[in-house]
């Protein structure tokens, strides 16, 4: 009696460990499905939801930041970021959207800094990087002239 207790114990914890494994992509995934389709508020919520079950999970952040740069909110949009690239420093669409952030701030010492950092991480992204650069050197002057 007591091995059946146990067997059923252990079989219960392995369906639940497994359950809560895949549930964490079905969010996401479901996220991706309502993000793509333009329902910002539910990818939000399954966003977010990701997130409770694995707090690691930089695209989640990344979507997170993609929608709160649809609904202009800057803050987040930022706070996302930097949240992604602390769980992968290497994502080109963070840095990317970082830069856009910083020229529209005027912080061209940090466009800087993060166009190195994306020379250097640069896979499928290359030349918009190049543009951003371009986009720099056409506001510099003008900033160093006011």
């Amino acid at each position: 009696m007591k091995k059946i207790f146990k067997i059923t114990i252990i079989f219960y914890f392995l369906i639940n460990i497994l359950n809560y494994s895949l549930s964490s992509e079905n969010f996401f995934n479901k996220g991706l499905e309502l993000y793509n389709k333009e329902n910002f508020k539910d990818a939000r919520f399954m966003f977010e939801r990701s997130i409770v079950f694995n707090p690691k999970d930089a695209n989640s952040y990344l979507y997170l930041a993609k929608i709160y740069k649809e609904e202009k909110d800057q803050k987040n949009e930022e706070k996302n970021l930097e949240t992604t690239l602390l769980i992968d420093p290497s994502n080109e669409e963070a840095i990317l959207m970082m830069m856009q952030i910083s020229i529209e701030k005027s912080n061209y010492s940090k466009v800087k800094e993060l166009s190195k950092r994306f020379s250097k991480v640069c896979k499928n992204l290359c030349k918009e990087n190049d543009k951003i650069l371009k986009e720099l050197q056409n506001l510099e002057p003008k900033n160093n002239e006011s």
